[in-house]
């Protein structure tokens, strides 16, 4: 029985599977393993302010990496993992690349899922942001200069957050915007997405009437569903009138595509230049 764009449960499913397409979970594994150590690498360069709280619960915390200029612009980075696997420090290396540009680079943890539904990942990063923009000051940064990216389910939570006060702009890579096919997967045991909080939840449903720009990337290579969301949301964006642009990346996959933001000169690092210079 078709539940999604022709596809039953088990082909959802498949048309999902980021790990599988790069070759199942121990790939997927080895790649967190190095970039964990690019992470921890970089750490010990940067020296960020590590775990600070913005909330009460144990994964309400971030690290600041400082670009080393007073009033710097920031950038607030949310991880991936489809809302319920991985942690900050997986991810902190994607801020070599803004870090190369004087470019504050804020990485944001939450509480994953099942112990949090999207509806409370979604508050928690809203609160994340509006505690940086309260600290921002205090960090070293400009609290009017603030800008915000993810990758993957972080992606879906960047485009969420597009609305929220003091965002400037930004910039969800591999994002999921149509939250219909989590809900009719098998991975919604643990989300518990009912048909409401999915519309709640689904970035192409809740487009703004304004809002700062938006730059939608997404890794050529990537699994077809994940191309489509991108182009679909970017092209609803546009449509609609607001700023911003669809950017397919090279061929990369929906994991290697982020050396494009740990890299200086990398694409999605060009992207948060040009966000930042107003240039989107």
């Amino acid at each position: 029985m078709s539940l999604y764009r022709g596809m039953d449960k088990a082909a959802i499913d498949a048309a999902y599977n980021n790990s599988a397409a790069i070759g199942g979970m121990e790939a997927r594994d080895r790649f967190i393993a190095a970039v964990t150590a690019q992470t921890k690498a970089l750490d010990a360069k940067a020296k960020p302010q590590r775990d600070l709280a913005y909330g009460s619960a144990p994964r309400q915390r971030l690290d600041f990496y400082a670009g080393g200029k007073p009033g710097a612009p920031t950038l607030a980075f949310i991880h991936g993992g489809y809302w319920r696997s991985t942690d900050k420090e997986n991810w902190g290396f994607v801020a070599a690349g803004p870090l190369a540009h004087g470019i504050n680079v804020a990485n944001i943890e939450y509480t994953l899922a099942p112990a949090n539904r999207i509806d409370g990942i979604v508050a928690e990063v809203r609160q994340a942001l509006a505690w940086l923009r309260a600290n921002l000051a205090r960090l070293g940064g400009d609290p009017e200069k603030l800008y915000v990216s993810g990758h993957s389910a972080g992606g879906h939570l960047t485009a969420m957050m597009i609305g929220e006060p003091g965002i400037k702009g930004a910039l969800p890579i591999s994002g999921v915007f149509d939250m219909a096919p989590m809900r009719l997967s098998s991975m919604n045991a643990d989300f518990r997405l009912d048909e409401l909080e999915e519309k709640r939840t689904s970035p192409m449903l809740n487009l703004p009437a304004a809002a700062p720009p938006m730059i939608v990337a997404v890794g050529g290579g990537e699994l077809p569903e994940f191309l489509r969301q991108s182009r679909d949301y970017a092209a609803a964006w546009t449509a609609k009138g607001l700023r911003g642009r669809l950017l397919e990346v090279g061929a990369y996959n929906h994991f290697t595509v982020l050396e494009e933001l740990a890299h200086p000169e990398g694409a999605l690092t060009r992207a948060v230049q040009d966000l930042v210079a107003g240039r989107a």
